[in-house]
């Protein structure tokens, strides 16, 4: 109990001295946390381009050269020409539809500045790998989104003098708030509204025609029927974070020889979630097509971003494509 209370005693110490000479620290403006930032280090975070040009760095490109970068790196989300894949954001058209019940905010449409389009390319894109485009890929596709949206010629160069003279068509039509401040009132911090009333309440409603009988797409395909060729076209939805290149990883693991492999198995992948971890199977055929159909009920809690392919002819597909890419 003694020895006890004599180490009680030295850790509060410790703690004393520690509030003490932190307080100190203070004193000074200073916390002893850290290390002083060095130019290198204030360098790889200062890498925005401002809407006036500031911060666009040497380097150039024309839509001519962006398009085959833009169809390896971007495509499989946003489609070959920014139609869009999916839920990806279209990227091109909506010509005067913002003043319509249904906008379609696209570079072409809604940007305001040409140069913040190659400011987000450039530090959020492509997904899975932000800030891996050199300056020279950066703005050869920002030439190329350019040239998708009738804004420059095909084979019209950027760089940081004539990024500066493409005028967005929306330009001006962002405009800062003129609204008045906000007057200052006394809150309300207690009993503040009467007891609401319920004027009515929602009701689930089954809205979802029913599939007509013979065909219902979800039920599992035979094992071994796949098409490989049309699995290449169903994995570009996969693509965006799967790399089918042995040790490429991006958001995701590496899919190279995925079928067979054990779960949560490929070496060099850091981000595993829990609930893959724990599950312990097996990626065979069925496994592997179960669960691409419905992610959250093979592997509840896996924190894959993907609602699952319904269409087990596609999942079978799929598959396929996986087991073949692997023996390339």
């Amino acid at each position: 109990m003694f020895a006890l209370t004599r180490a009680l005693i030295r850790a509060l110490v410790v703690l004393l001295a520690a509030s003490v000479s932190i307080q100190a620290l203070a004193a000074q403006g200073r916390f002893g946390l850290g290390s002083p930032a060095s130019a290198e280090a204030i360098a790889g975070w200062d890498i925005d381009v401002r809407p006036d040009g500031l911060g666009l760095p040497e380097g150039a490109g024309s839509a001519a050269e962006g398009e085959p970068v833009y169809q390896a790196k971007c495509a499989a989300c946003h489609g070959e020409f920014g139609e869009a894949v999916g839920r990806y954001p279209v990227l091109m058209g909506g010509t005067d539809t913002l003043a319509s019940e249904d906008p379609v905010k696209t570079i072409g449409s809604y940007w305001p500045y040409a140069s913040t389009v190659f400011d987000y390319v450039k530090r959020a894109m492509p997904f899975g790998h932000a800030q891996s485009l050199s300056d020279d890929e950066t703005y050869a596709i920002t030439a190329y989104l350019l040239y998708l949206n009738d804004l420059i010629e095909e084979g019209q160069v950027l760089n940081r003098s004539t990024l500066l003279e493409v005028k967005m068509p929306n330009r001006v039509g962002f405009v800062k708030d003129s609204r008045p401040q906000e007057p200052k009132v006394e809150r309300c911090m207690s009993n503040c509204r009467s007891k609401p009333t319920i004027a009515g309440r929602a009701r689930q409603l089954d809205v979802t025609p029913d599939d007509e009988a013979g065909d219902d797409k979800s039920v599992a395909a035979p094992a071994g029927t796949g098409d490989p060729v049309k699995g290449k076209d169903a994995f570009a939805q996969c693509s965006a974070c799967h790399s089918l290149q042995s040790g490429e990883h991006r958001v995701g693991p590496s899919l190279h020889g995925i079928v067979g492999q054990a779960s949560a198995a490929v070496a060099g992948f850091p981000r595993y979630s829990a609930a893959l971890k724990g599950v312990g199977i097996t990626w065979d055929e069925a496994t592997l097509a179960a669960f691409l159909r419905a992610p959250q009920e093979v592997i509840p809690g896996t924190t894959m971003p993907f609602a699952g392919i319904q269409d087990a002819a596609v999942v079978a597909d799929l598959v396929a494509f996986l087991q073949q890419a692997a023996l390339q």
